[in-house]
């Protein structure tokens, strides 16, 4: 690679030190006012769109030990999605922009380590956002301790008895 070329990758690589997840896409036919639009709800999601020449990006997958399958589609304009949290809400930003302007087209991506078809970045879109999910994980948590309760109140009141009285303290006297 020409010597003047590695600044470029050195920045493009500590960008990606701390990203966990990225999803290559083709931006092909995005006009400058959709482009930024995407990356305006990218950043509301703390994702960035980043476009980037795919001997760049194939340099600094190399260095990150990145999937060799993801090579395959180092080809055509390439942009990279990157980000720090939420890898769902940032896939569904792609796939809303995708549905609204039949553009960018997610060629594939990368989630910890593992390779990710474009099916499977898809579907990630599909999955709600963290907070949603850890909501119906707590659900699914209380619901058999809620159960129990209900059994036990009900037991009660069909045995006719309500919650056990309060004992009452002797009236303190005055001396």
């Amino acid at each position: 690679m020409n010597p003047d070329k590695k600044p470029i990758v050195a920045q493009l690589l500590q960008r990606l030190e701390t990203a966990p997840f990225l999803f290559l896409v083709d931006y092909t036919g995005l006009t400058m006012k959709q482009f930024n639009n995407i990356r305006k709800n990218l950043r509301e999601v703390d994702a960035t769109f980043h476009v980037s020449k795919n001997s760049y990006i194939k340099a600094a997958g190399d260095a990150k030990n990145y999937p060799v399958e993801l090579q395959k589609d180092l080809v055509g304009q390439t942009a990279i999605v990157f980000g720090q949290k939420d890898v769902c809400a940032a896939a569904k930003v792609i796939a809303g922009a995708h549905k609204e302007f039949q553009r960018p087209v997610i060629k594939s991506g990368v989630l910890d380590g593992s390779f990710l078809t474009a099916d499977e970045v898809k579907g990630l879109a599909e999955v709600g956002s963290r907070e949603n999910l850890l909501a119906k994980l707590l659900g699914v948590l209380n619901a058999p301790a809620a159960s129990i309760a209900r059994a036990i109140a009900a037991k009660i009141e069909k045995d006719g008895g309500g919650p056990p009285a309060a004992e009452e303290a002797p009236a303190e006297t005055a001396a």
